[in-house]
């Protein structure tokens, strides 16, 4: 599901067989100084405007609980509304661990396609491994505490500090403190003063980091009714074009939802295509298959 690197373009990062390369999410150029989050004002006269033009867009929401449907009337009108409303969403019944098979599409100029296959496990919050088939190479990805490590054989080639967006919108934004994840998403370059109402794919959503009509700022889309993440714009590496991300045809899920399909697109071009298959909830996990130094010497959860 995700990932990062060096001198992979776009939203990828590198991984041992440069043919698999993940555009899981743009990479930053450089640090977001903190004082963009730090400066945050929720309380200004932008809000004050922006609550009027959201009201509309912020009325009626529903989600099943116990398999009953539950109606709230909610305003958000600024970010941490929204995220806060989001974490409150699913308190208590968001899925703990998940995992799954992936089935990855990389369109080449030729006119053919590379595919791959990926395993994936993930804890919420905050762990994440890719092991890549054939897993007798022992190659693979753990993004753990906001860092993220490479393997080659089994051994590290890569660690450096990351926060992962999608795992932060997709999974953890449910069970981490708000003030963390408003925080990260600073960190990441959301301009989080920045919110507004929008539709995508005939549904109404929230629209952080840009104003309306802005499709080029660094910024994340939210179903109104859901409250779940499903579309990512930011600058690639060439800052003349756009990376994006969507998250597609959501299904209910042990109490969260999981997104069976993810693409990644440069400039509205399918760069990346990821489908999720065998898809379980509530597995047991080792909570060693997610620590780097003990890759390739724990028993994998697909053996079992």
């Amino acid at each position: 599901m995700t990932l990062l690197g060096s001198p992979i373009p776009d939203q990828r990062f590198p991984i041992p067989d440069s043919r698999s390369a993940i555009p899981r999410f743009p990479i930053p150029d450089k640090q977001v100084p903190d004082s963009r989050f730090k400066n945050m004002r929720f309380g200004t006269l932008s809000t004050l405007l922006l609550a009027a033009c959201v009201r509309a867009s912020s009325s009626t929401s529903s989600s099943e609980v116990g398999g009953a449907t539950i109606r709230a009337e909610t305003q958000i009108a600024t970010t941490e509304q929204l995220i806060s409303a989001m974490h409150a969403r699913y308190a208590g019944q968001w899925f703990k661990t998940l995992t799954f098979v992936q089935k990855n599409t990389q369109p080449r100029a030729s006119g053919t396609n590379d595919t791959t296959t990926w395993l994936e496990a993930i804890i919420v919050p905050g762990s994440l491994r890719i092991d890549f088939e054939p897993m007798a190479q022992r190659n693979g990805i753990i993004f753990r505490n906001d860092s993220q490590y490479v393997f080659q054989g089994g051994k590290v080639t890569q660690a450096i500090a990351r926060p992962h967006p999608l795992m932060l919108l997709g999974f953890d934004v449910y069970a981490l403190p708000v003030d963390q994840t408003l925080a990260t998403l600073g960190q990441l370059g959301f301009d989080l003063t920045k919110m507004h109402a929008d539709t995508w794919q005939g549904r109404p959503v929230y629209v952080v980091g840009a104003a309306a009509g802005d499709l080029r700022s660094t910024q994340f889309w939210v179903d109104r009714e859901h409250l779940y993440f499903v579309r990512m714009l930011q600058p690639a590496q060439d800052t003349t074009r756009i990376s994006e991300t969507r998250f597609n045809k959501y299904q209910r899920l042990g109490g969260g939802w999981i997104a069976p399909e993810v693409e990644f697109l440069t400039d509205g071009k399918l760069s990346f295509l990821e489908e999720y298959t065998e898809i379980k909830v509530g597995v047991l996990l080792d909570s060693a298959l997610f620590d780097p130094k003990r890759f390739g010497t724990v028993e994998h959860w697909k053996a079992k």
